[in-house]
């Protein structure tokens, strides 16, 4: 996993409330076995007109928004089904943060865990972001838990191991490796006959 510490980027507003995993990556594009692919399905129904040509009129396909990296949204930000997908469609849409009033829990924990950053601001914090020009760079300093812009510093909570994991760029298996050691030690201890 890619760490993610100090991280500059635009923004791009989509401040709908309950979007939920099926919205994020509709259930017919499920069907792939790795972790990429899913960008280009990336809210699947809003982006595309029936003929599979790209809606003008949905935020992300409007060219101003075309390099940004940060997701500004609504309250309850991936509720619903526990599609791991989603975390895989954002973030291989390009999207390192999603900046929300509130998260499904179980995507907040998928996200983390895929190197994708969730902060939970206040929700005039998250207008007031969705509100700057498309040109302005947002930076987001992890270590300090800040978003900083021309709007001034805004302070973020985050678990202190997820924390660890994003600015270390480690997920669960690196984590389980770190303690290879540990492990080849405890299992030489283990009578053969119990191996069988």
């Amino acid at each position: 996993m890619e760490a993610l510490k100090i991280h500059k980027g635009k923004t791009v507003p989509l401040l709908n409330n309950n979007i939920d995993t099926d919205q994020i990556i509709p259930k017919a594009f499920l069907k792939r076995i790795e972790k990429t692919g899913f960008g280009e399905f990336l809210f699947d129904e809003w982006r595309y007109l029936p003929d599979r040509s790209l809606n003008p009129e949905f935020i992300l396909n409007q060219p101003e928004y075309s390099e940004a990296t940060i997701l500004i949204a609504g309250d309850n930000f991936g509720c619903g089904s526990s599609r791991e997908h989603a975390a895989w469609a954002l973030t291989d849409y390009r999207f390192k943060v999603v900046i929300a009033g509130s998260f499904g829990d179980i995507f907040y924990m998928n996200a983390t865990k895929n190197g994708l950053l969730p902060i939970v601001l206040q929700p005039e914090e998250c207008h007031a972001l969705a509100g700057l020009p498309a040109a302005e760079q947002v930076t987001i300093d992890l270590p300090n838990q800040q978003v900083i812009s021309s709007l001034g510093y805004y302070y973020f909570e985050i678990d202190p191991t997820w924390k660890e994991k994003l600015v270390n760029g480690l997920d669960d298996i690196d984590l389980t490796l770190a303690l290879a050691d540990k492990i080849r030690e405890y299992e030489s201890k283990i009578p053969q006959y119990l191996i069988k």
